[in-house]
């Protein structure tokens, strides 16, 4: 098998845990487990998206629940909606795009998945 073919059979593979990733934070845990044995590179892309995204999700959900103000929480989840689709998204065509503004920051923070 050549390495185009290899890199299409390990997107395969992958395809189910990297879109499993993106399903709210149990999903992460599940894709994480999914990928434990046998590291798939395509998986371990979007396994670091998604965890990054949910954390951000989480962090900046945290300071503004502080404020009182519906511009305020709906930017907020129209912003999270926009990246986590261009995440499932470039999971489903087998693409390794990072998400816009943080998906490299995202890969550099998590090395380690």
């Amino acid at each position: 098998m050549n390495e185009v073919e290899q890199g299409k059979s390990d997107i395969e593979k992958g395809k189910i845990t990297a879109i499993t990733s993106y399903i709210l934070i149990i999903g992460v845990l599940i894709a994480l487990s999914m990928n434990a044995e046998t590291k798939n590179k395509f998986a371990s892309f979007h396994i670091k998206q998604a965890v990054g995204l949910n954390l951000t999700f989480i962090s900046i959900g945290l300071l503004i629940s502080n404020f009182s103000n519906t511009q305020i929480y709906v930017s907020f989840w129209v912003f999270f909606t926009v990246l986590w689709v261009f995440g499932i998204l470039s999971a489903i065509k087998g693409e390794t795009k990072p998400i816009p503004l943080v998906g490299n920051l995202y890969q550099k923070l998590f090395k380690s998945f």
